[in-house]
């Protein structure tokens, strides 16, 4: 089963983010109380523990969740392969997968120490569609 392993949020772009129990998640603008929420297409930024094992691998084993400024930390999902328009039901809310990866200008501290980062390969966005409140552990379901 899918599930939500952290929530992640910091008040300042280009951040690394802290993982908190749980957020309120405000429809057409994102986390309450994290920087990148606004009325835009990238609200919300999933990245799989999946992806994040393979940077531990690659000699960063202390990376932790919101490390990538990921602002949901799944598990279970390859959230990189759910086509743009994917509905995904996550604790109370529904979102809109929006875009799947992004554009890194500036390399990371991740990416300076191995010469890679996950993140703009396999990192996605979302769009809040319904609001409510996502927690450490919730389910989550891909939904028509």
């Amino acid at each position: 089963m899918a599930k939500v392993v952290a929530i992640n949020i910091s008040q300042k772009k280009g951040e690394k983010k802290i993982p908190v129990e749980k957020a309120i998640f405000i429809e057409n603008f994102g986390i309450e109380g994290d920087a990148h929420a606004g009325d835009w297409h990238r609200q919300v930024s999933l990245l799989a523990e999946e992806s994040a094992d393979k940077i531990r691998a690659a000699g960063m084993p202390e990376i932790k969740e919101g490390d990538f400024a990921e602002n949901i930390t799944t598990y279970g999902i390859e959230v990189s392969k759910l086509p743009i328009g994917t509905k995904l039901k996550i604790g109370e809310t529904l979102q809109e997968v929006t875009q799947i990866g992004k554009e890194c200008h500036q390399h990371c501290a991740i990416y300076h120490q191995v010469g890679d980062c996950v993140m703009p390969r396999e990192g996605i966005f979302t769009k809040v569609l319904k609001g409510g409140v996502v927690a450490a552990g919730d389910p989550i379901e891909i939904v028509d």
